[in-house]
């Protein structure tokens, strides 16, 4: 399911609620200046809750603001392995401290 939504999230398995974030979530990423709040009622209307869609809207900012940082600063990224490594230290401790 994971390797689908990365190829399409349009087509890939997922439920309705993922995929009404993801499509919001892109429009935010991509076209951040025609979001309105119009744009949240999809994610409602799956069953997000705005507790929720408020922390996919702080993720999503802050992974934007690291990508462009990342990008203009020329930063080393990890290689696979090191993603892996990070993937698995956060399914251990979460992202809570």
């Amino acid at each position: 399911m994971v390797q689908a939504a990365l190829e399409d999230w349009r087509t890939a398995p997922v439920d309705e609620r993922l995929r009404a974030a993801l499509g919001f979530l892109e429009k935010l990423t991509l076209r951040p200046n025609d979001v309105r709040p119009a744009d949240v009622a999809p994610l409602r209307a799956a069953g997000a809750s705005d507790a929720a869609i408020e922390d996919a809207i702080n993720v999503c900012a802050l992974f934007n603001i690291y990508d462009r940082l990342a990008d203009a600063l020329g930063w080393h990224l990890p290689d696979r392995a090191g993603y892996a490594a990070s993937a698995q230290n956060l399914m251990r401790r979460g992202y809570l401290l």
